[in-house]
């Protein structure tokens, strides 16, 4: 594992003092949680972003795509436990 130094104002460092005291956690295990889950988040989104982008271009290309009434009942009526259909796209685009 590799050496970072990082530099924190001196009020940050009071609060996350504050926060890990009393947790059996080190400022250093706290960091380094909180660096991972923001990593992991920032992925996520990034990835989240990316498929947005793709299904935009999918639809763009091919002028299909489904009708908000039809998914909300769609995911409704699964919710509720009701059988459903396979929903199929449809032109928007003439």
């Amino acid at each position: 594992m590799s050496a970072t130094t990082i530099k924190l104002s001196q009020e940050l460092r009071q609060r996350v003092e504050r926060l890990v005291r009393g947790t059996g956690k080190s400022m250093h295990a706290f960091m380094l949680e909180a660096i991972e889950q923001q990593t992991s988040l920032a992925e996520r989104r990034k990835s989240f972003v990316a498929d947005a982008l793709a299904a935009r271009k999918e639809a763009n290309a091919s002028g299909r795509g489904y009708l908000l009434e039809d998914v909300r009942e769609h995911y409704a009526a699964r919710a509720a436990g009701r059988p459903t259909r396979k929903l199929r796209a449809k032109k928007w685009r003439k």
